[in-house]
């Protein structure tokens, strides 16, 4: 699989701010940039220097793993056959499996 880094890391950015109520001119100010590059990070048209991806993870209070944990943003394709291979490779529990699908059909 491969990660558009820039985007998925804005979209976090963005995601984690919104979760704190914080605006972009909110975080720009705590982090020391221009809100408008901000927003170029964010929309992933920008990529974060190594102090500002510092600041950011102290803004937002969060850990670099967290921040860069990109799987939830798998798409449709990659998420069924992750799920078609676990269930084929019986990696999986599948009737626990069966219960979370019956619960939310």
């Amino acid at each position: 699989m491969r990660y558009d880094i820039k985007r998925l890391l804005g979209l976090k950015i963005k995601e984690l701010r919104i979760k704190r109520g914080m605006t972009q001119e909110e975080l720009s100010e705590k982090i020391g940039l221009v809100e408008r590059n901000l927003s170029k990070i964010e929309c992933g048209k920008s990529f974060v220097t190594a102090d500002t991806l510092s600041n950011i993870i102290d803004a937002l209070n969060v850990t670099a793993k967290e921040l860069f944990d990109f799987d939830y943003y798998k798409d449709e394709s990659e998420l069924k056959t992750e799920l078609i291979d676990a269930i084929s490779q019986n990696s999986v529990n599948i009737k626990l499996l069966y219960k979370f699908y019956s619960v939310i059909k």
